[in-house]
């Protein structure tokens, strides 16, 4: 595509040219262009599917673990639920322009806040070639331009995604270097992230290392979709069977994804009951587990192996799980609060006291009561689909979407009003 000859600096410029046109067009352009992307994904299937084939027969995808390999993998199914998140997305509002307040001042100006785009949002992402598509749909929806930068595993599968998104974009009328996606070297991430005045945002997508290369670096503003070290409690007032089926989902369902759980934590008050059941059903499913002593005198013939320090913060995003007990909910809030990263948490319980501490005293972005950690997602939560997760507190904690992609601009009419 063209894009990719550029380099960082003239993929920014071009997208920071293109991204003031792209905040002025209407909403019925936007949405063309994404209703041109979702069918380009069902007619040119055949060409992705390919391309990824090419990925994951790469000399780059062999080492990677089967939930990595997972995470790169399309298929006819998932290509069209990425075609299904677009025609989500363009059922949802348009946030560039909504009025979030309107009043007349003591000095008769007529004050409103208004939503309107970031800019140029530059995206940093690894294994997932669906990334490419669901970002630039919601900052095309929002009014912004988008800097892909995906990883080198799938360097095939992001070429033809990003190519047929700059195709969409540019049936639709609007400028095609409002996505430009750059290639896999490691040397553009600093060219991105000291890219001021031309990228307004940078989100990347990735685990610890990620992070904190952007961060010894960093000179624009960057929003961290991070890590999940996410936990999963089991209260002593928790029915069992639930407890078993939501942290046999939170850990089996997808483990490479951030929103699987890596750690169980079980009250001593049903630790006996609960846990040979438990680890008995995820050791039949592949897990590796690690615990504390008294996960490890209650495991009958289940091999768990000892827990290390490191064992209770790793993200382990593949089928591993470090199970511990605990001695109170208190307790639990505390090693949540200690290990986790601030992305999602639940507790299984029958006890609405218990559900409320344990909701209240987490400090997370998403804390669920009765439900598996996995639904943290955009598409999920009725966003179309997401940027990332977000575990900060500004300006965005949680799934990114449409609404998260915008800043707010005051818009002030007068009638000759001056201040001295």
């Amino acid at each position: 595509m063209a894009s990719a000859t550029l380099t960082v600096l003239e993929a920014c410029e071009a997208a920071k040219r293109a991204s003031r046109v792209l905040a002025g067009a209407d909403t019925a352009r936007k949405d063309g262009a994404l209703e041109r992307l979702a069918e380009l994904l069902g007619e040119r299937a055949s060409a992705i599917l390919d391309a990824n084939a090419a990925d994951l027969a790469g000399e780059r995808a062999a080492g990677l673990t089967d939930a990595l390999r997972d995470r790169l993998t399309l298929t006819e199914a998932r290509i069209a639920a990425i075609a299904d998140g677009v025609r989500a997305i363009i059922a949802l509002p348009d946030p560039v322009g909504e009025q979030l307040e309107r009043r007349t001042l003591a000095n008769g100006l007529d004050l409103r806040k208004l939503r309107v785009p970031l800019g140029v949002v530059a995206v940093i992402y690894e294994a997932r070639p669906n990334v490419t598509v669901d970002c630039a749909a919601l900052c095309l929806k929002s009014g912004n331009a988008i800097v892909l930068r995906g990883s080198s595993y799938a360097e095939r599968s992001n070429a033809v995604l990003g190519g047929l998104v700059r195709e969409a974009v540019a049936e639709a009328g609007l400028p095609e270097d409002a996505v430009a996606l750059l290639g896999g070297d490691r040397a553009e991430l600093e060219q991105l992230a000291t890219a001021e005045g031309l990228v307004d945002l940078v989100i990347p997508r990735g685990g610890e290392g990620l992070k904190q290369a952007l961060k010894a670096v960093a000179t624009v503003p960057v929003m961290f979709a991070a890590a999940g070290n996410c936990h999963v409690y089991v209260d002593a007032a928790a029915d069992l069977e639930m407890a078993r089926r939501i942290a046999f989902d939170a850990k089996v369902d997808r483990p490479g994804v951030c929103n699987s759980a890596e750690t169980l934590l079980v009250s001593s008050a049903v630790a006996e009951q609960f846990l040979p059941r438990v680890l008995a059903d995820l050791s039949a499913a592949g897990v590796e587990l690690v615990g504390d002593d008294r996960t490890r005198q209650l495991a009958g013939d289940v091999i768990v192996g000892e827990a290390t320090e490191a064992d209770w913060d790793t993200e382990y995003l593949g089928l591993k799980m470090t199970v511990g007990v605990v001695e109170s909910l208190a307790a639990a809030v505390e090693h949540v609060n200690d290990h986790g990263t601030g992305h999602s948490e639940a507790i299984v319980t029958g006890s609405e006291a218990a559900a409320a501490e344990f909701t209240d005293g987490v400090d997370a972005a998403a804390v669920y009561v009765n439900a598996s950690t996995r639904f943290t997602d955009g598409f999920e939560f009725g966003l179309g689909a997401e940027i990332g997760n977000s575990t900060q507190k500004l300006h965005a904690r949680g799934p990114i979407g449409l609404r998260e992609l915008t800043t707010t601009k005051y818009v002030v009419h007068g009638d000759g009003q001056v201040r001295g």
